[in-house]
């Protein structure tokens, strides 16, 4: 017993796909942006558009088509149907948490938004509120959240790999886009760093 049907969680994955383009779009001017900067940098930024551009749509495809199962070799098939609706509403709930948290980071950042890792520009001011009052890097804290989510909710070994090369990206990132910011707004971002973790399930 699955907490939705397939079809059904294709349609929900589509839906937030689109209005998360729709708010970046409205939000920061631009749908795509061409990732650029150090080949790290480069590497991220390609995996994260893949994994929600094209990983996303065609999974969602595939399970509107009732095919996800029969075409993913890694699904775990768990037989106890309590614990496959506590993973699936485990992953819902993950899944849906992480697109509102990237939603609600494009729109606090607006026209300040950049690729991650890219080095503030000289008009781009330092964002504090929104979810930037919870973590240092709430972006990355949906990406990784959508990922798991995704994972939990098919139950797929392979999309616990996306997740896991996800995660380690990141926090390869992270140190290189601190060190941006630091180097751009100095003792403000040193005072702003010791206030927040990493990202919300990390600390500092």
């Amino acid at each position: 017993m699955h907490l939705l049907q397939q079809w059904i969680l294709g349609i929900i994955i589509l839906l937030l796909l689109g209005i998360l383009v729709i708010v970046k779009k409205s939000a920061t001017g631009a749908v795509l942006d061409k990732p650029g900067g150090n080949p790290l940098v480069q590497l991220v930024n390609i995996y994260n558009l893949f994994f929600l551009l094209i990983v996303n749509p065609l999974t969602a495809i595939a399970l509107i088509a009732r095919r996800f199962y029969a075409l993913d070799p890694t699904h775990l098939t768990i037989t106890e149907p309590l614990t496959v609706l506590a993973v699936e509403l485990l992953g819902l709930a993950m899944y849906v948490s992480g697109y509102l948290l990237m939603a609600w980071a494009l729109v606090t950042l607006g026209r300040n938004y950049q690729l991650g890792g890219s080095a503030p520009r000289s008009e781009d001011r330092m964002i504090t509120d929104g979810p930037y009052r919870l973590a240092r890097h709430p972006m990355y804290t949906a990406a990784l959240s959508i990922s798991l989510g995704l994972a939990l909710l098919t139950q797929s070994w392979a999309f616990l790999c996306v997740f896991s090369v996800y995660l380690a990206l990141i926090l390869l990132l992270i140190p290189v886009e601190e060190e941006r910011l630091l180097k751009a707004y100095g003792g403000q971002y040193v005072s702003y760093r010791q206030k927040t973790g990493k990202l919300m399930f990390f600390d500092r």
